[in-house]
């Protein structure tokens, strides 16, 4: 059986694929297969990452405050409804949600 996925999903350009590696508790951990919509979100994800490992706080809140405005939607692609809400986190080839 394969292992679950998802498309994230910008408007109409696909930004990446998340395959499920392992369920944390809160969190999915996923391999990350970058699409041709990655490259312009890019910053937004690495800014995110080195404010929350610099510790500040209020940087890391409003870069993934920026990463939500983008309107990113998870498509299961078993099908599925799309998760709208999710918090992620990608880190090269390592993706991680919570909705």
């Amino acid at each position: 059986m394969a292992e679950p996925s998802w498309q994230l999903i910008q408007e109409d350009r696909l930004v990446g694929m998340l395959v499920e590696k392992e369920v944390d508790m809160f969190w999915t951990d996923c391999h990350f297969v970058p699409g041709p919509g990655w490259d312009d979100l890019r910053p937004l994800f690495e800014t995110s990452r080195d404010a929350w490992r610099s510790g500040d706080e209020e940087a890391a809140v409003e870069a993934d405050e920026a990463i939500y405005a983008r309107g990113l939607v998870l498509v299961p692609v078993a099908g599925g409804a799309p998760l709208t809400e999710f918090l992620l986190r990608i880190n090269g080839d390592k993706a991680r949600f919570r909705y």
